[in-house]
């Protein structure tokens, strides 16, 4: 089943945040859905605490360089789709999740310091991919951008990421309320409503435009030749 993996070693650029949009539209889709909570944080794992969490998210949270090669493996085997919420840090334990990884998203602001994060995650791959000889599809996620105007900085990140050919995906996601309250209350984007939180349907449309152009590039990576 696809691994997907959330990585960028720069702190605070939308990893969780992400990873638990997309679990959250497959599950809503009935698959079923393993997320491996690999930040020390383990904000996805305190989420599951509250009310909500559907039986078809199952979460891993221990953890460690020496046991996620066999959690990614096990969990491959029973779910859908595998969700890798990595560590902001370029560890063992990241190069060892994306190694096994169907595809790598690299969650980035629209900020100088998000964008070398980016690179060094990149370089991180291709030095996987040397490793597996095999390619491992990869884009940059542009997190937490403005509903009304793209920032100069935002421009200058995304020129600078075309410039380097790098595979940048078309839907970004936006800065919205709903995003935040699933982790105060619990649940899903489905589970909230419009008196609770302003604006919730445009934050669905984005989740759901941000995972269909996920599975277009499953499906693209599937169909592409594999040695790098």
């Amino acid at each position: 089943m696809p691994i997907i993996s959330f990585a960028n070693p720069k702190g605070g650029a939308g990893k969780t945040t992400s990873a638990l949009l997309l679990a959250g539209e497959l599950a809503a889709k009935g698959a079923r859905v393993t997320i491996i909570d690999a930040d020390p944080e383990r904000w996805i794992s305190q989420w599951a605490k509250l009310p909500g969490k559907p039986a078809t998210i199952d979460i891993i949270a221990d953890v460690s360089e020496d046991t996620i090669v066999d959690h990614i493996e096990s969990a491959a085997k029973k779910a859908q789709f595998v969700i890798v919420d990595l560590e902001g840090t370029a560890s063992l334990m990241v190069a060892n999740a994306i190694g096994m990884s169907d595809l790598v998203l690299i969650p980035t602001q629209g900020a100088s310091m998000d964008a070398k994060g980016a690179a060094k995650t990149i370089k991180l791959i291709r030095n996987q991919e040397r490793m597996a000889r095999r390619t491992i599809a990869h884009s940059v996620l542009l997190t937490r951008t403005s509903a009304a105007v793209a920032s100069r900085a935002l421009r200058n990140v995304r020129d600078q990421l075309d410039k380097a050919g790098i595979d940048v995906l078309t839907t970004s996601i936006v800065e919205r309320a709903a995003y935040r309250d699933i982790f105060d209350y619990g649940g899903l984007l489905s589970d909230l409503t419009p008196d609770q939180v302003s604006n919730v349907e445009k934050a669905r449309e984005n989740a759901r435009a941000f995972a269909g152009e996920v599975i277009g590039r499953l499906k693209s990576a599937a169909a592409a030749p594999k040695v790098a």
